[in-house]
């Protein structure tokens, strides 16, 4: 593999932040060409390391993107994800509360989707709405969504603490680069099914939304649970460094992985000669 490397320099964990200082325009001193063979080599040793997730059953993997709208959250579901086996992964895309979501806590319809030991799920937006939308339109009054920042972190660790690993990932893109993208969708008679007016009227509070992801970034993060800010304006940037991310921090886990399948399989190996030591006809 070559020396150079889309791996993200900038991982939150409670510093301040300014993303104007974060230029979401990056390559890493790669290009497109050579990005796509070492993003196939990450996408075989994400699917290995998925499949040992699975066999070990000892963790569980949450995958959360955030970002404006075109930041590209399907695009690296597709490009990154694409090649593990869906068996063990779901992705889940959270949408406006429905009347029932809004009868109780903010995190009631999200809890039942966490991925259960073994399996991997990936959150096309999540929780975090409820800090993001909920504050920039004026959903809940100030005190509700300030309380919320810290009853995220616990839910998180409380994840954590079960032995889920939890990645999150905001794809940071400019403002220029989502104007871009939106007039290429409506451009294009095959992707305006994916073009709205309320992208534009978010778009309006382009400033507040960015406000609202400098706190959620610095008041979110943790060791056990950071956020990575990846510059998503060159997308071939975005999905490499989401996939080196997820493979360089899965790794770690690798030998212990191997160790829990390696002991999964002589025990199933001695019940299946138990098995046939009292039935001789098999």
């Amino acid at each position: 593999m070559p020396a150079k490397s889309a791996r993200l320099d900038y991982r939150a964990t409670g510093d301040k932040v300014s993303l104007q200082k974060l230029a979401p325009r990056q390559d890493g001193d790669l290009t497109k060409d050579t990005a796509k063979p070492r993003l196939k080599a990450l996408n075989a040793r994400l699917h290995d390391l998925q499949e040992l997730l699975f066999a070990a059953h000892l963790h569980s993997v949450l995958v959360i993107l955030q970002g404006m709208d075109t930041s590209g959250k399907g695009g690296t579901i597709e490009h990154v994800m694409g090649g593990v086996n869906p068996a063990g992964c779901r992705v889940v895309s959270f949408k406006k509360p429905t009347e029932e979501d809004l009868s109780h806590d903010f995190l009631w319809r999200i809890h039942p989707h966490a991925p259960g030991t073994g399996m991997m799920a990936i959150f096309d937006r999540s929780h975090y709405e409820d800090v993001l939308i909920a504050r920039v339109r004026s959903l809940v009054p100030e005190p509700i969504w300030q309380a919320r920042y810290e009853q995220i972190n616990a839910f998180e660790r409380l994840l954590t603490e079960s032995g889920t690993i939890v990645f999150k990932f905001f794809l940071h893109i400019s403002k220029e680069e989502q104007l871009e993208r939106l007039k290429a969708r409506e451009e294009e008679p095959d992707k305006r099914w994916k073009l709205s007016a309320g992208d534009y009227a978010e778009r309006e509070h382009w400033d507040d939304y960015q406000r609202a992801f400098e706190v959620l970034l610095e008041r979110c993060a943790t060791k056990e649970s950071p956020w990575y800010v990846v510059p998503s304006d060159r997308k071939w940037f975005r999905n490499l460094a989401v996939a080196e991310t997820l493979v360089e921090r899965l790794s770690s886990h690798e030998d212990e992985w191997r160790q829990a399948v390696h002991e999964r399989g002589e025990r199933n190996h001695q019940a299946l000669l138990k098995y046939r030591e009292t039935h001789a006809t098999v």
